[in-house]
């Protein structure tokens, strides 16, 4: 992220340098966004991280399930051991011991799926946002407008609350992220 974030206010402190060197007569209009807070607050964003979310407890319904499976087998072993024949004992661990295994590697991999899912839908609501950003920009005339790095800003070019107006006011269903 520092590397991101060098790459754009580099390029913005040279562009507030050539405006600063523009005629006197010609006002500036620069803005200031927060863009984790577009991404938290936009509709878009809520909806997004409220699917992901739904998704993410469906899986961990599932694996729990799994485990207290496992439990009550694991349970039953420790009740019932001492009249259990040697191999009944040894399927029995064998089961737990594949169970087990299978579980972990369940477990792994529905929080690769969630991550790869949640990076990939993320990224499009980012490419969206910064769509609508440029939007407003150009809508509203500004000429310049920076986000990470901004060390300090006051809240009058502070321009997240008014595209946060613009999403807000767009119908639902207008960026609904994508389901699976």
């Amino acid at each position: 992220m520092r590397a991101f974030s060098t790459k754009i206010l580099l390029p913005a402190i040279a562009a507030v340098g050539m405006l600063q060197a523009a005629p006197a007569q010609a006002e500036i209009k620069v803005g200031v966004l927060n863009f984790g807070r577009l991404i938290e607050e936009s509709p878009q964003g809520k909806a997004l991280f409220e699917t992901l979310g739904n998704e993410a407890a469906a899986k961990r319904r599932d694996l729990q399930a799994a485990a207290t499976s496992l439990q009550g087998k694991r349970d039953k072993l420790n009740k019932d051991r001492a009249t259990m024949t040697p191999d009944q004992v040894g399927r029995l661990e064998k089961e737990l011991r594949d169970g087990e295994r299978d579980l972990a590697r369940r477990q792994s991999e529905a929080q690769d799926e969630l991550n790869d899912r949640r990076n990939e839908e993320v990224g499009k609501l980012q490419n969206d946002l910064l769509n609508e950003v440029r939007s407003y920009a150009k809508s509203q005339s500004y000429d310049l407008v920076l986000t990470e790095g901004v060390i300090y800003a006051t809240q009058a070019i502070d321009i997240t609350p008014g595209v946060l107006q613009v999403l807000q006011s767009r119908p639902a269903g207008a960026a609904k992220p994508a389901t699976r």
